[in-house]
């Protein structure tokens, strides 16, 4: 099967029904960009490819015969990787000028701009106030990478689309797309999503890609909606450094098993690294089994991380994880640029997705989240101890020195017996009396925890 004919194959095959036509004939410009799209393209894509090389119980390609399915999937991986791009983007041609010649596409609403945020609320007059503001509530996280030209008006229409629902939380937008975690009743929450997968920008968004958990509107003190030049604050120009060159996606199902895979095997002279993007208090509540986490303090210093300790990759398959999968799009884009590693893949929908179908998987832990609950249980176990008399605990509070933001494990007995800060130094600042001159100034995180741990840590496995 040559080129062309594999291009029109793939077509033949697609479930074009299942992708919004809208989204093709509002954004044909940018499409061939729009990751998700592209991506279940490229699946499919990939999947004929390979189907072409099957005779009988065989593939065969490049003069080789492959037995099974992963020998032939590793080959054409690593070796008509640039023949499948093409062919995905011809493929691709060739759906925008069906769609363009579909008269069954049509234009969204012109009458009124995009940029008029009222045009976008969602009709809420059946419902009630006491619906908006009481009942059971949950809160939502999403992020979707598209193109925004002008963030701002996309702001006042989160401000306004929030204040309407009763949502709090926060929600950061950029050019590089979108990224929030709001928390309401289930009344608003599901009125949200509506609203957003409504919206033209966001039409490439599913529901899946919104990851619920039980909360509401207490989990934070206000709504905090704002324009950034990232939407996950990496510190690396998302115009060289961009999400389009993330590793590869791997459904939960698919990653539980390389996890299995790894596990089984023994991390011991393994190729692969599974390896934790969060940061050092995250992943010390909760984590995959085997895995490589860095201590590191923000996810800004990530890249750091990653030039420090490049020989650590170098030949190595990495599976990366985080929580909701926005951190590893940059991440894993940022591991790819140096050309070390011989793979990387990303789990998809992060470690909230895994959960959900594995919550007895090989995650073990809590999960942390950045809001007032701090974590959310998928399972009963506790990794983690307390700080000061080592027994096994995992609920975090805040250091109880008045300018100290560390996080610190101290359980019931301890903090009965006043251990409440996260070191001795805020410990002995703890006992001295308010707006006092040594306590008076605001030093955020100046304590020995922060000058304790080496801002980028080389690690070794």
């Amino acid at each position: 099967m040559d080129g062309e004919d594999l291009g029109e194959n793939v077509l033949i095959h697609l479930d074009v029904e299942s992708l919004n036509p809208a989204i093709v004939k509002q954004e044909k410009s940018e499409f061939s960009t729009t990751r998700k799209i592209y991506s279940y393209l490229k699946k499919k894509t990939f999947a004929t490819f390979v189907a072409s090389k099957k005779i009988s119980s065989l593939w065969h390609c490049c003069d080789k015969a492959f037995s099974d399915p992963s020998s032939i999937h590793k080959h054409v991986s690593n070796v008509h990787a640039n023949e499948i791009d093409e062919l995905t983007s011809a493929a691709l041609d060739q759906m925008l000028k069906r769609a363009k010649a579909d008269d069954s596409v049509h234009e969204y609403p012109n009458d009124r701009p995009s940029k008029d945020a009222s045009y976008w609320m969602p009709d809420i007059s059946h419902i009630s106030e006491d619906k908006l503001s009481e009942g059971p509530g949950e809160v939502i996280l999403y992020y979707c990478y598209c193109q925004i030209k002008e963030p701002r008006f996309i702001c006042d229409w989160q401000n306004e689309l929030c204040s309407k629902l009763r949502l709090t939380g926060k929600v950061r937008v950029a050019t590089e797309g979108i990224n929030g975690t709001v928390g309401g009743t289930k009344t608003a929450t599901s009125l949200y999503i509506r609203a957003m997968l409504a919206h033209p920008i966001f039409h490439v968004m599913q529901v899946e890609d919104f990851k619920t958990s039980d909360g509401g509107a207490e989990c934070f003190p206000d709504l905090k909606v704002g324009a950034y030049k990232e939407i996950v604050p990496m510190g690396v120009d998302p115009d060289i450094i961009s999400y389009r060159s993330a590793g590869k996606h791997l459904e939960p199902e698919e990653f539980h098993k390389e996890v299995q895979s790894l596990l089984k095997d023994g991390s011991s002279n393994s190729d692969t690294i599974l390896l934790d993007c969060r940061n050092f208090y995250e992943s010390k509540i909760g984590q995959f089994k085997n895995c490589l986490a860095p201590d590191i303090r923000k996810f800004s210093y990530f890249p750091d991380y990653v030039d420090k300790n490049l020989d650590l990759f170098r030949n190595k398959k990495v599976l990366m994880y985080c929580t909701g999968g926005i951190r590893c799009e940059r991440g894993s884009a940022y591991l790819c640029s140096k050309n070390v590693c011989k793979e990387v893949y990303q789990l998809k929908g992060g470690i909230h997705k895994y959960l959900e179908q594995f919550p007895d998987g090989f995650y073990r832990g809590k999960l942390f989240v950045f809001d007032e609950r701090y974590s959310i249980s998928f399972n009963s176990d506790v990794i983690s101890d307390c700080r000061y008399c080592g027994s096994p605990w995992d609920q975090y509070q805040l250091c109880s020195t008045e300018f100290c933001y560390q996080l610190v494990l101290s359980c019931t007995s301890c903090r009965q017996k006043g251990l409440t800060a996260c070191c001795p130094v805020c410990q002995a600042k703890e006992q001295m009396p308010r707006g006092s001159p040594s306590s008076g100034s605001v030093h955020k995180e100046e304590c020995e925890c922060t000058h304790s741990r080496p801002r980028i840590p080389k690690d070794t496995l």
